[in-house]
């Protein structure tokens, strides 16, 4: 029986390619054409299905003809040039580019195969806009629209029109950012096309993941001390729950290292010292040093001997001792006892 050719093998050399590539034959090729070590480290960021499939193609591969290769690269090189233009200016303006450099069918073409291979996310426009115009352009929008909104934005973006919204509305907006999971395409849709926008190839037929309590941490994280206290306030009434897993997670153990040593050692006074030995039980030498270096020679040693004979302790214990320091910190912020920084802003100070 004949050996049947695989459609990129070689053979002669036409003037075409013999017929189109499938996406998975275009990827081995260029892995293959990227050379062994790049390629691995280019599986590190693959799922298991992916390698697989991809294995499976690179192995069917008897020799790749130079023009086959030429044209996958270029095919590469044009969509990492359309995606960073997406990324600069949006839809529209990387198709006028492209159209002005590579005509306008092969743009379409681009933009096309692009946007139906990559998650683009929603809200494209308003991501370019300036943080003062997009608060005048949705500050009278519903709450649950706001937080739509500012949960595809970055958090930096994000945070200054949270701040500057009115406070009544601030906490209920916080709320719902951190209570978002996933919204249908078809509920993006219809808010973009309440707020008159075309984002036309921009919403993915996959649900979009955005919001939830790490979303709104990061947010809370970079508004002004203020602001973060009215909201959080806010929830504690309406959502204690809510409200305590943010606090959890705004200031984790080992952003201890941002204090003033005048504040750490205001803070080392509240805190057992069997406590503390567990608490710097696993943490980056780093933390150790910065505690450490805020005690008295004496206290240090003994603090060190104790961690030598502790022995194994479960993580679970380490973890909820380090929340009690946390907490601590914040008690005494909220006293005023210490100043924690927000972006901008000077380190801890007493």
């Amino acid at each position: 029986m004949a050996k049947t050719q695989s459609p990129v093998a070689g053979g002669g050399k036409s003037g075409k390619l013999k017929k189109d590539l499938t996406g998975r034959q275009k990827a081995a090729i260029f892995l293959v054409t990227l050379g062994s070590e790049i390629s691995s480290e280019i599986f590190k960021h693959l799922r298991d299905d992916e390698i697989e499939a991809l294995t499976f193609e690179i192995a069917r591969l008897d020799s790749v003809e130079s023009e086959e290769r030429d044209k996958v690269l270029m095919e590469f090189k044009e969509l990492m040039m359309a995606q960073d233009f997406i990324t600069s200016g949006g839809i529209e303006y990387a198709r006028e580019l492209l159209e002005k450099s590579l005509g306008s069918q092969k743009a379409v073409d681009i933009i096309n195969r692009l946007t139906s291979s990559l998650q683009v996310r929603p809200f494209d426009f308003i991501r370019r806009t300036d943080p003062a115009h997009l608060l005048n352009f949705i500050q009278q929008e519903h709450p649950q629209t706001i937080a739509l909104i500012l949960a595809y934005l970055e958090p930096q973006k994000a945070s200054v029109i949270l701040g500057a919204l009115p406070h009544e509305v601030q906490s209920d907006v916080a709320r719902r950012i951190a209570t978002m999971d996933r919204t249908s395409p078809e509920v993006l849709r219809e808010v973009e096309r309440v707020l008159e926008k075309k984002l036309s190839t921009l919403s993915s037929e996959d649900y979009t993941a955005a919001g939830g309590v790490e979303n709104i941490v990061e947010i809370l994280n970079l508004v002004d001390r203020s602001t973060e206290k009215i909201i959080i306030e806010a929830l504690e009434e309406d959502d204690p729950e809510l409200a305590e897993e943010i606090k959890k997670r705004m200031f984790v153990f080992e952003d201890i290292v941002l204090l003033d040593d005048r504040a750490i050692q205001k803070v080392l006074r509240e805190v057992d010292t069997s406590e503390l030995g567990k608490a710097l039980r696993g943490v980056e030498a780093e933390v150790q040093d910065k505690i450490f270096r805020n005690m008295s020679k004496r206290a240090s040693q003994l603090l060190k001997e104790e961690m030598d004979y502790m022995g194994p302790v479960r993580l679970k214990d380490v973890e909820e001792t380090q929340q009690k320091i946390v907490s601590i910190i914040r008690k005494l912020e909220d006293q005023g006892e210490i100043v924690v920084a927000r972006s901008g802003e000077d380190e801890m100070v007493v």
